[in-house]
């Protein structure tokens, strides 16, 4: 009865979204002639827009939440695959939990039901608000982070390095589903940073890794945060000007931010981020927002404000909207890809 009940709760799997099907130019249109959040919704796709038609301009992408598990896994891929994105920073779970979790042949359910989180719990189900997570899978997804960690030399990576390693892994014919984020990233030569890469089931695949070298008396590999910070700086120095989308806010938002203020205290100039959007429902009122408004992240000497665009929206509503416009005006047919992931070939 048990396998019955968990079977049940987990029989409508979540459908990712797919840009290229929908041409949304009409919809940001009719947003850019409203008020309100429709309105900075337009304007935020024209900055979008505006920063893949700069010549000069290299676009990152920030991820903080669980927008992945809930249906914009493959819009992230996509905005890749088409060259809307220059490099990546991201929480570990939207890369580990989600992304590579589907890579291996998992899936995200629709929590069409949510009977009380006990019996979840005693059925193995995690779950992200209305979203299901088969935890037995999830654990295999650690293993996997384990076996990869010990196929590697015993030394310091970047969390860029690292994800490279697994990229090249599932390009190795171990993806049981093609085309993840990760894989595509690792083609596409753009490079992932978690510069919080522990907080995520790759957590726990690495102390895994390390305790067993460690009671065996063994060298073991370890992420270097320090290394993700000097290699994203390195490539705001050789980038120039930059433009960041932002869903979600966080670590990786302020991470990406960082970059100008480092690339400063080594004695190097570098212009702040020249276009910036950022999806959040995060209030203002405590000093946080994720990370501090747009504006507010001007006075430190991060973002110009003359093209940012705060939207205050639940991110799987209007990001699919807002790429669904950049992919049908097409500005990224002309982009040259700057293949920032093979920066740190030896």
């Amino acid at each position: 009865m048990t396998d019955n009940r968990k079977a049940e709760l987990l029989a409508t799997k979540v459908e990712h979204v797919d840009i290229t099907s929908y041409d949304a130019r009409p919809i940001i249109d009719a947003m850019s002639k409203m008020s309100f959040t429709s309105r900075d919704t337009a304007r935020a796709a024209s900055i979008f827009n505006q920063a893949l038609e700069d010549k000069t301009c290299s676009i990152w992408l920030t991820l903080a939440g669980s927008t992945s598990a809930g249906g914009c896994m493959h819009v992230y891929r996509d905005m890749v695959k088409n060259g809307m994105v220059d490099a990546i920073v991201s929480t570990g779970a939207s890369i580990i939990d989600m992304d590579f979790f589907e890579a291996l042949g998992f899936s995200h359910y629709q929590a069409l039901e949510i009977p009380d989180d006990e019996t979840l719990r005693s059925l193995y189900i995690d779950r992200i608000y209305d979203t299901y997570i088969d935890e037995e899978e999830l654990q295999a997804c650690d293993s996997t982070i384990y076996e990869i960690a010990e196929s590697l030399e015993p030394r310091p990576y970047s969390s860029r390095e690292f994800i490279k390693e697994m990229g090249k892994w599932l390009a190795n014919g171990n993806a049981k589903k093609a085309g993840s984020l990760i894989q595509t990233c690792y083609e596409m030569g753009v490079p992932i940073f978690c510069p919080a890469f522990t907080d995520s089931s790759a957590g726990f695949g690495l102390v895994k890794h390390q305790v067993e070298r460690m009671k065996a008396g063994k060298p073991y590999m370890t992420i270097d945060s320090i290394a993700d910070f000097r290699e994203l700086t390195d490539i705001k120095i050789k980038a120039g000007r930059t433009g960041l989308f932002m869903v979600g806010g966080g670590v990786p938002k302020n991470f990406a931010q960082d970059t100008v203020v480092c690339a400063e205290i080594l004695g190097i100039e570098a212009e702040m981020h020249a276009y910036a959007v950022q999806i959040t429902v995060a209030d203002v009122r405590d000093g946080a927002c994720s990370s501090s408004t747009l504006k507010e992240a001007c006075s430190w000497g991060k973002v110009s404000v003359a093209l940012e665009q705060m939207v205050y929206a639940e991110a799987t509503t209007v990001v699919p909207l807002i790429m669904s416009d950049a992919y049908h005006r097409g500005h990224w047919k002309t982009r040259k890809l700057p293949r920032y992931g093979d920066m740190f070939e030896k």
